[in-house]
């Protein structure tokens, strides 16, 4: 869903680089199936300097924060993703960085119909990180050492 939601929103998934920002997942047997449980802050903490060391290594035009774990992670703070969503902001590890829902989250809605809208919008946040990272494209990238 992720790779189609990129290309309907024009953005070349070969140019995109995605990672996690905890490194391991916990979860609990349900049925048939895992439930995967939330990281704890201490875990996304301990994580962090993976994560920063990768961005470091990428120097990404932007950073994509899909759900709260990522947004926390990157941002240092608790995200209120259905209020944030959609918009840019302020992170020392990237010139831009942007939050918006896991694209897992799409599929825990039960109605198709649902699905479907929330797939929409996810579609035009892809678009809205198409159009900021065009525009941070044509600027000169500095990196200033301190």
């Amino acid at each position: 869903m992720f790779d189609k939601a990129l290309a309907e929103a024009r953005l070349d998934r070969g140019k995109v680089y995605v990672t996690n920002a905890v490194k391991h997942f916990k979860w609990k047997p349900m049925g048939k199936r895992r439930k995967h449980e939330r990281p704890l802050a201490s875990e996304i903490a301990a994580c962090f300097p993976w994560l920063e060391a990768e961005i470091e290594v990428i120097r990404p035009h932007i950073l994509v924060c899909l759900g709260a774990t990522a947004a926390q992670a990157v941002l240092k703070r608790k995200a209120a993703i259905q209020k944030e969503r959609g918009t840019f902001q302020e992170s020392p590890l990237a010139p831009a960085t942007f939050v918006t829902i896991h694209p897992s989250a799409i599929y825990r809605h039960p109605e198709k119909q649902q699905q479907e809208l929330e797939y929409r919008r996810f579609v035009d946040d892809m678009k809205l990180v198409r159009a900021k990272l065009a525009e941070l494209e044509k600027k000169p990238r500095v990196r200033l050492a301190g």
